[in-house]
Parts: C-alpha cells; structure tokens; sequence
C-alpha cells in the first residue's frame, strides 16, 4: 500500500508539473546556443536567490520548531543545501566571466527575482507543512532542469567540473531530503495542520514565479 503521505507528495507534484514550454531556455543551454551572457546572468541571478532562500528556509525551521518539528527538520536540511551550494556557485560565475567588481555591481532582474520574493513570502505566511509539500513538488523540475544544464555546459561550452559542480549538487537525488519530506507531510496529515488546498496554490504560484525567471533571463542580450 502506498504512504498516505508520499502517494499526496506524488500526486501533487504531478498536478503540477510545468508544461515545456514554459522554459525556453534550458533547452537553448542543452543546444549551446545560449550565449554566454546569459549564462552569465543566470550565476548572477543565483547569487541573489541562494543567500534569500536560504534565509527564508531557516525562517520556516524556526516556526514550525514547537508545532511541526518535522517540518523543521527538513526546512533546516534545505537550508544548510542552500548554504553548501551557495559555495559551489563562484566557480561557475567565474567560468562565466565576471569577476568579483562584475559580480557586485549586478543590478538583478525583477523576473528572476519574484520567485525568491515568494519563497520569502512563504517563510512569513505559509504553515511550514504546507510550503514543504508546495516546495518538494516545484524542486522536482528544478533538479531536472539543473542536470540538463550540467550536462551541456561540459558538452556545449566546455566547463570544468569545478564549474558544473554548482548544477550538480541540485541535480543528485537525495534520498533522505525525500523521506523527510514525506514524514513532515505525514505529520501534517496525522495533526490535520495540512491544508492541500492552499499548498496546492502556494505550488502553483512558484512554478509560475519559476517559468518568470527562465524567461526574464532569455532576454538578456
């Protein structure tokens, strides 16, 4: 028999999964035929978003510590990723060609930046039980897309694995991310602190705040 919990972390990340179209430039970087200043503006977009998420998950940890201890858990796992990550993006910013004045003197874009801004949103608003099962189902197509990329910027542009390790560490599978996840959602539904309605919304609006972002940064010249 299906865990009431994971068949409800399924169910809802198929529901909302994105459609292809929706980001135009992932398959361009599996093409190479994304220039490299939009690659460049893709480490410089993360630059901002990795240190917000971060925060904002550490903000969730701390909310659902008396209440949803589960859920805690696995928000302070996401964020200690966040942080590990963060230090795996210099070298593809570098490999991109902006130095540390280039890197500072970016001006971010709205588009990229509304899903950080949500995210944030969520660590104010949102039960943490709902922001993990709203969550687990967005990073579903993050990792793809972040194994695509890491695949052709070794094939496509020739990136060392120093500069792809960035992409990597979202694309591998984390098992125990995974059962967290579902022991938080299963507590949830065990304590009725899940509301699958207001998740679902919470998810659907990150996919889109998610779609945004590839798009604003296919406008880059």
């Amino acid at each position: 028999m299906t865990h009431p919990a994971r068949a409800l972390l399924e169910t809802t990340t198929a529901a909302l999964a994105p459609d292809p179209q929706d980001n135009p430039l992932v398959p361009r970087i599996a093409e190479g035929t994304a220039p490299l200043t939009t690659l460049a503006a893709l480490a410089l977009e993360q630059t901002w978003v990795i240190p917000a998420d971060r925060r904002a998950f550490e903000s969730l940890a701390a909310r659902g510590a008396a209440t949803d201890p589960r859920s805690a858990a696995f928000f302070t796992a996401l964020a200690e990723g966040e942080a590990l990550a963060g230090e795996r993006l210099t070298a593809f910013t570098r490999a991109c060609g902006v130095d540390e004045p280039g890197e500072a003197s970016y001006e971010p874009l709205p588009g990229c930046q509304a899903y950080p801004a949500y995210v944030a949103w969520l660590a104010l608003n949102a039960s943490p039980a709902d922001a993990v099962l709203a969550l687990t189902a967005n990073f579903s197509a993050w990792g793809g897309y972040c194994a695509t990329i890491a695949s052709a910027l070794r094939e496509r542009y020739g990136f060392t694995d120093e500069a792809c390790a960035f992409f990597d560490f979202f694309a591998q599978p984390v098992p125990e991310l995974d059962r967290m996840a579902v022991a938080a959602v299963q507590e949830a539904l065990d304590t009725g602190r899940l509301d699958e309605g207001r998740a679902h919304t919470y998810g659907r609006l990150l996919q889109t705040y998610e779609a945004m972002f590839w798009n604003a940064l296919t406008r880059v010249p």
